[in-house]
């Protein structure tokens, strides 16, 4: 009796400590100010949103999810505050395998979020910063023909229509070269997919050819691999 105790202890002890693999995700954080709310992992594991775990938070901010991953991808940490208002609710962070720490505020949910442990979400984060750039110029630039205190004749119109263009192209520029630069990190696949994926298939596959291995066995790798396929054949 006492040896089939021993053995269901041991197999149990086995089974829990085999839990956590190389593959596992640990998510963990506060979320400062927040009294009360639900927290959900989610994900898009082919084409539909899905939450994969939940927290009900009551009086304290702390949170900690983990899951195994098939490789790297986009996770978001969503907060249902039960206010009718689903504005600044939802941060997106590049998820791979350890410990990835998100800390952030309950009033500023999306816009403050400090995320660490996160080697491609530093690249998102950094290519991120660019776009703004480019993004912030086309705003500009349309503002200046909307805004106008007169109105702008054709050449104008024109003039301002060519340098949005230009800037649009260079945001495209940028985009395929970060990709490039970066084709051992799995932000290399997503930003070809996500980003400039009506660019011309030439570039895509510069981006597709030059992925590390490990990359292009990835979820994204594999996906913009698909996708070339598919464009091609069509």
């Amino acid at each position: 009796m006492k040896n089939i105790f021993f053995l269901s202890f041991i197999a149990i002890l086995f089974i829990s400590c085999s839990e956590d693999t190389t593959n596992t995700m640990f998510v963990s954080g506060n979320v400062k100010g927040l009294k009360k709310g639900t927290l959900y992992l989610q994900h898009v594991p082919d084409s539909t949103l899905v939450a994969i775990d939940s927290l009900e938070i009551a009086g304290n901010g702390d949170f900690s999810f983990k899951t195994e991953l098939e490789s790297p991808e986009i996770f978001y940490l969503y907060l249902n505050k039960k206010d009718n208002n689903e504005i600044n609710d939802r941060i997106t962070f590049f998820g791979e395998p350890g410990n990835i720490t998100i800390n952030t505020s309950w009033n500023t949910f999306d816009t403050n979020a400090k995320i660490e442990g996160s080697a491609t979400q530093k690249k998102l984060e950094e290519y991120r910063k660019t776009m703004t750039r480019f993004n912030k110029r086309s705003i500009e630039l349309m503002q200046s023909v909307t805004n106008s205190e007169s109105p702008l004749d054709s050449l104008q119109v024109d003039s301002i229509q060519k340098l949005s263009d230009k800037n649009i192209q260079r945001g495209y520029v940028f985009a395929i070269s970060f990709a490039l630069n970066n084709k051992d990190s799995y932000i290399a696949p997503y930003i070809a997919l996500t980003e400039v994926s009506d660019a011309n298939v030439k570039y895509l596959d510069s981006i597709n050819n030059a992925l590390t291995p490990s990359v292009a066995n990835s979820k994204y790798g594999k996906a913009l691999d698909n996708f070339l396929e598919l464009k091609k054949n069509n």
